[in-house]
């Protein structure tokens, strides 16, 4: 295949530059100032959120696991093959 065909077939994918400054404030770019400062003024960095429950227990930081998730598939067969004993074996002769 051919670089130039490769291009064309991608080339709808990626979407045109739109919104330029020279379009939205009529060239000047003086319109985007206030924008510019607002985003400007955002902290910079990695968020010192802290993520807590269930997700921040076993999944996030040191602790990550994947205990939960088969503790989980262990338990939903646990109690499928309760409910079909019950169903099945339980009052039926063999």
């Amino acid at each position: 295949m051919h670089v130039s065909l490769i291009r064309r077939q991608l080339g709808g994918l990626i979407p045109p530059k739109i919104a330029t400054p020279k379009l939205v404030s009529g060239g000047s770019g003086a319109g985007l100032g206030p924008l510019v400062e607002f985003y400007s003024k955002l902290p910079k960095g990695e968020s010192t959120a802290r993520v807590s429950g269930i997700k921040g227990r076993y999944f996030s930081g040191k602790n990550a696991s994947g205990k939960p998730i088969v503790a989980l598939i262990v338990g939903l067969f646990a109690i499928g093959y309760t409910i079909d004993y019950n169903k099945h074996h339980k009052n039926n002769q063999h």
